[in-house]
């Protein structure tokens, strides 16, 4: 594992551990005065993202022309040292999905959500080798399975466990970051793999892998949006996350109708194969959902699930990290395409 990824994970762990109760949050910052493009035009947004992330799809979608403010991206192997960094201060804004911010909130990161996506949960996979005598999930008991701490991965994989009467006591977990899971699951170091898009896809296609199974029925397929409370405080931070979060709606919509370009601007952005990108692509994008109370509801069920699982060692309280104040801005935008 990299030092970077280490470092982060013992971050978590660290912030975990001094974790009480019941997580302690302030709820939503302050939302800050407006400010003029003259001040706006001087900030600089840092983006944290992920591989085949935001940037290639507001690249693609033509989202990134004429931006009144200067965006510095950061790339991250997923999403809990992304948020790390967010809470940290190292970066101001990045999508991840719905496990890795109950787990910053669990460690009290200095975090909110400000805005939501819904994906095909099927693309959410435990996958196993080609030549794997494992038929179903009971099979897994006593089983290693490689998984990205805190990761959508992860509560994926815990939900369904869950469902087949297991525990994550029952399986061995191998807590790897994407790129050394695969390496791992390729070499039969593991006997089972929970993972994400592309690399269920790259799996698929390029190491034959068998979905032993996917998110239906143990994933709420959400992502987020995740910013920094010290950037939500901040008057220009605030406006250039507003007009950010507005391009990412419409890129998203764009590309549910542009299934061929965004496959080829991921490929060519990521270094992956077009086939593996046009397998997601095909597979079904992000749609932008509302940040309601359905969807605060839907990662409490999640948060209690870990908390139940002994995972986190308190419970959390996912609408304290849940800000709306795009609401209006995001809502424009994803009814008028």
């Amino acid at each position: 594992m990299h030092l970077r990824n280490v470092l982060a994970v013992a971050l978590l762990l660290g912030g975990l551990t001094a974790c009480s109760s019941t997580t302690a949050a302030s709820g939503p910052a302050p939302v800050p005065a407006a400010v003029s493009p003259a001040e706006l035009a001087k900030v600089t947004l840092r983006v944290g993202d992920q591989k085949g992330g935001v940037k290639s799809l507001l690249t693609a979608a033509n989202q990134l022309g004429a931006v009144p403010y200067r965006i510095e991206w950061s790339t991250f192997t997923s999403g809990p040292p992304l948020l790390e960094a967010a809470s940290a201060g190292a970066i101001d804004l990045g999508r991840v999905g719905n496990t890795p911010p109950i787990f910053a909130a669990a460690s009290r990161a200095k975090i909110s959500v400000v805005s939501v996506a819904k994906s095909n949960v099927e693309r959410e996979a435990i996958l196993v080798p080609p030549d794997s005598p494992l038929a179903n999930v009971q099979a897994l008991k006593g089983k290693t399975i490689a998984v990205a701490k805190g990761s959508s991965a992860h509560g994926q994989l815990l939900n369904t466990l869950k469902n087949a009467g297991l525990t994550t006591e029952d399986v061995k977990l191998s807590f790897l970051q994407p790129s050394e899971a695969y390496a791992a699951f390729t070499q039969h170091q593991v006997d089972a793999w929970a993972i994400w898009d592309p690399y269920t896809a790259q799996a698929q296609l390029d190491a034959h892998a068998r979905v032993l199974a996917d998110g239906r029925g143990s994933s709420n397929g959400l992502a987020f949006e995740t910013a920094s409370t010290a950037a939500l405080a901040d008057p220009g931070k605030n406006a250039a996350i507003k007009d950010f979060v507005t391009r990412v709606v419409k890129a998203q919509l764009w590309s549910d109708s542009h299934h061929d370009e965004w496959a080829r601007a991921w490929a060519a952005e990521t270094g992956l194969s077009l086939a593996v990108a046009q397998k997601s692509v095909d597979a079904g994008r992000d749609v932008p959902t509302p940040l309601d109370d359905s969807i605060v509801a839907s990662e409490q069920q999640l948060a209690d699930a870990f908390t139940e699982d002994k995972t986190l060692p308190g419970k959390v309280d996912f609408a304290l990290f849940a800000d709306r104040r795009y609401g209006p801005e995001i809502e424009a935008a994803r009814s008028n395409g």
